[in-house]
């Protein structure tokens, strides 16, 4: 998956195609030595304007810390109390951790099976969270993260950002079968003009964005630079902005016709989100999610030049608060005694979308995707949001079990993170099922 994180974030694509990077633990920001001293040495600074802070290894530092680089606007959690989480017992907790990473698995088209624990290196995590039947049965950080920090969730945004519009729609505020010019009159004749707000939603729209990082005139570069909220360059005269660009895309087959993950589908839903609610993104996800889930940590989300979220891939969040929103998946509403929104929201997200229509993914042979989450239509009726460089909320309602894993793996695309974490996963839901 490819993600339009302005300036810096959108170089990472062409940046990760080493061959052969250092391993995670070679690459460890506490190993690499990356901003530490009062001040760093010259070859250990990482900082803004330069726009190769997200290159590998230099991102596995900078995944914690992106407020230091771009402008953000907070998601609040609000002024009371956290709902603490359950944990195992910790004598119990401990063998469980053992137990865990002795699991053994056979990676897709492997040749040899591997451990849990070997997985964990092998994908570059940052921080896994397990939970199972509401209790915390694992949780390690590696990395630059540590309990009280916060991770880049990448495109996992656009997975609440889909959960917001997927609530609104449930609750009668959002009219789904809509066209985007019935909502946001702005458009003009953007190619988003005539889609309807429900192929927005599940990305099948016919528009025109290519994500090739390796080809400077792609339209990921014009995204980026009409998003940044550095100064534009002296005799720039592109759009300015998130919502801006949209208002220019040019169309690009036929809406409806087929799934085409392309992030500016995101960013048009969060200004329909807007429109009908009158908050900024960041202010309804407060309100509906990071505020009444108990959350123990703020969450916060880059925005553009003009203070508009990144509705497609710039929250930053904590990594037990991520799982406090995956058990509010699991449990179709409700945390902590109390429902925030309908059943019938997470009913829609987990029976997916259109197999069909949905293609080019071969790690997820049989998923779909609808209201921006991944569904994979496997025998546990799994699904999943999902970031680039190894970022999920993995949800098995089979298994009752949520999983978190954090990571800052060298190459952006999940297709190469898979096949050693989609039957891990699966692994160690049978495990805790068997138990």
């Amino acid at each position: 998956m490819a993600v339009a994180l302005v300036a810096g974030l959108s170089s990472a694509g062409a940046a990760m195609a080493q061959s052969a990077p250092l391993s995670a633990q070679d690459s460890d920001p506490n190993v690499m030595g990356w901003m530490q001293g009062f001040p760093p040495p010259a070859d250990k600074l990482i900082t803004q304007p330069d726009s190769n802070y997200f290159s590998f290894p230099k991102l596995r530092w900078s995944v914690c810390h992106l407020r230091e680089f771009l402008p953000t606007e907070e998601i609040s959690r609000g002024l009371g109390a956290p709902a603490p989480l359950n944990y195992l017992p910790p004598a119990e907790f401990a063998d469980m951790r053992q137990q865990i990473d002795a699991l053994t698995f056979m990676p897709i088209d492997g040749d040899a099976p591997m451990t849990w624990e070997a997985s964990l290196y092998a994908n570059y995590t940052d921080g896994m969270l397990i939970l199972h039947q509401g209790r915390v049965v694992y949780e390690r950080y590696f990395g630059c993260l540590e309990e009280d920090g916060k991770h880049a969730i990448m495109s996992m945004t656009k997975s609440i950002t889909g959960l917001l519009g997927q609530i609104l729609v449930a609750e009668g505020a959002l009219d789904d079968t809509l066209l985007v010019r019935d909502v946001i009159p702005e458009i003009g004749d953007s190619a988003f003009a005539t889609a309807t707000v429900r192929q927005v939603m599940d990305m099948t729209t016919g528009v025109q964005y290519s994500e090739n990082y390796s080809d400077p005139n792609a339209d990921i570069w014009l995204y980026s630079k009409a998003a940044s909220p550095l100064p534009k360059p002296e005799g720039y005269t592109g759009p300015d902005g998130y919502w801006e660009y949209l208002q220019q895309v040019k169309p690009e087959g036929n809406h409806g016709d087929a799934f085409h993950y392309k992030t500016i589908n995101s960013d048009m839903l969060g200004w329909i989100i807007s429109r009908v609610t009158g908050k900024a993104v960041t202010d309804l996800a407060s309100e509906r999610l990071w505020r009444r889930m108990g959350a123990e940590q703020d969450a916060y989300q880059t925005v553009d030049g003009k203070g508009v979220p990144f509705a497609g891939g710039g929250v930053t969040a904590g990594l037990r608060d991520l799982g406090r929103l995956g058990v509010l998946m699991l449990n179709r509403g409700e945390i902590n005694g109390t429902r925030l929104f309908p059943a019938e929201v997470v009913d829609a997200i987990s029976a997916g979308g259109d197999p069909s229509k949905f293609a080019g993914f071969p790690t997820i042979p049989n998923g779909s995707y609808t209201s921006q989450w991944w569904v994979f239509h496997n025998a546990h009726g799994a699904y999943a949001a999902r970031g680039v460089h190894g970022q999920t909320i993995y949800v098995d309602p089979t298994a009752d079990m949520v999983l978190v894993r954090l990571a800052s793996y060298p190459r952006a695309q999940n297709r190469f993170i898979d096949p050693t974490s989609l039957p891990a996963y699966q692994a160690v839901a049978e495990f805790l099922m068997s138990r």
